[in-house]
């Protein structure tokens, strides 16, 4: 019976090409406007470390003074003895600091030019704890650590440029005044979003992207890139007279230090909560500490805290999704032209029998095939939007694709409401008096 409806619903398109082709095109504008946005939005609120990231935490608490006025407590990021003394209990299956700033880097013997890359100061549980991929060689080691080592691990693309995507473990780099050994380099590794950044600072090309930039080119232990860099690392806020001179952010007012900590249960993250709130009570007693103010989010509610979707893509997904709804309600108006056209032919067909049921159904069949036709369109207009975002200096333009669940969804979309745009005609056409129409025959 399903065939036998759509061989009618593609005799009724046939007949009357223009109302068709009108249809077809309201739906296909709609889907294409709608989807293009939705993939947007798909790739950049998606889960970066699917299965792991309730188990990934970021502890806050807040140091600064009580005559400090800020609506933001706790902060996002800790001054150096907080972090320090966290990281230092040991209190996580693993935990990393991380920290940003701008290095100079040579590769000596290359005969290249010296760059201005980002370097990530993290510890050696950032790797396993984030599942960073290795190319070759692996992360420095806790003794390499607790020896404040000049090691490094480097991106693949920093490999790529300074010695030709070969094996570069072993090879030196010079770092701002320092000689630095390679003992690692990645894989092509590119996390959407960069969720270890927890207030999306700036990222490898050295401007401000967001969420949505490159890793850094450069990885170092943490106690060695305060060796090698300090004075470059970027502070989130300060207070008071701020660092007593440059490059002394270890005893100063400032907050720039961010932890991360993974918890294999929620026993342990509600002890590891329980722990944090005592430090903070602690502290405080001590008189370091105005506010007891604590949070630990996961990976994902950082995110969503941190705003890390832009707020124009999400305005841009509204405004398309109501595009899709103006759409609908002109194709609305066409269907019920449209059936109401061929009153006569519906009235013949229930004076030989057809249920109003059966009517309805070859209505709606109409309909879904409009929209899997409009669907094909959309699709194609989805493309065409998609290279168009990609076109655009967006920090996640290169980015931006079409996927399989997102092409998918294209066509589950359209025949879904080209279906619910043909309800309301395709039940005013089951109701057509077959009486009152044979007489106008």
């Amino acid at each position: 019976m399903f065939a036998y409806y759509l061989d009618l619903a593609l005799r009724s398109l046939k007949r009357n090409r223009v109302l068709t082709a009108l249809m077809v095109l309201a739906i296909a504008v709609g889907i294409g406007a709608s989807m293009t946005t939705l993939t947007v939005m798909h790739i950049l609120s998606g889960d970066p470390m699917p299965g792991k990231s309730a188990r990934l935490y970021f502890p806050q608490l807040d140091p600064a003074p009580a005559d400090w006025k800020t609506p933001l407590h706790p902060r996002p990021m800790m001054d150096y003895r907080s972090a320090m003394d966290l990281w230092s209990a040991h209190r996580a299956d693993r935990q990393a600091l991380v920290v940003q700033s701008p290095v100079k880097v040579l590769a000596p013997g290359t005969g290249r030019p010296p760059l201005m890359l980002m370097m990530m100061s993290t510890t050696t549980d950032f790797f396993p704890m984030f599942d960073v991929p290795f190319a070759y060689g692996g992360a420095w080691t806790p003794a390499d650590e607790a020896g404040r080592a000049h090691v490094a691990v480097i991106s693949s693309d920093l490999n790529d440029r300074l010695f030709g995507g070969g094996n570069s473990v072993g090879r030196t780099l010079h770092l701002r005044d320092a000689d630095v050994r390679i003992v690692g380099v990645l894989k092509p590794w590119r996390p959407t979003p960069l969720f270890y950044d927890p207030v999306g600072g700036i990222t490898g090309s050295m401007t401000p992207t967001g969420f949505y930039g490159r890793p850094e080119d450069v990885f170092m232990p943490f106690l060695a890139g305060l060796d090698v860099n300090d004075g470059n690392f970027f502070q989130y806020t300060c207070w008071g007279s701020g660092p007593a001179k440059p490059g002394h952010l270890q005893d100063a007012p400032c907050l720039w230090l961010a932890l991360w900590v993974e918890l294999d249960s929620p026993a342990k993250a509600a002890a590891y909560r329980s722990f944090l709130d005592g430090y903070v009570r602690q502290q405080k007693a001590l008189g370091r500490f105005a506010h007891i103010d604590t949070d630990m989010p996961d990976l994902m509610q950082q995110l969503d805290r941190a705003h890390a979707i832009p707020a124009n893509v999400r305005l841009q997904t509204w405004l398309a999704l109501s595009f899709l709804a103006i759409c609908l309600f002109n194709m609305v108006g066409l269907l019920l032209a449209k059936f109401l056209q061929r009153s006569g032919e519906i009235g013949v067909r229930r004076a030989l029998g057809a249920s109003r049921p059966a009517v309805f159904a070859q209505c709606l069949a109409e309909a879904g095939l409009i929209g899997l036709i409009g669907g094909v369109g959309g699709w194609l207009l989805t493309l065409a939007g998609l290279w168009l975002v990609r076109r655009q200096q967006l920090p996640y333009s290169d980015l931006v694709h079409m996927d399989m669940p997102m092409f998918a969804s294209t066509f589950v979309l359209a025949v879904a409401a080209s279906l619910i745009a043909g309800l309301l005609p395709a039940l005013r056409a089951s109701r057509v008096a077959p009486a009152l129409q044979l007489k106008t025959l």
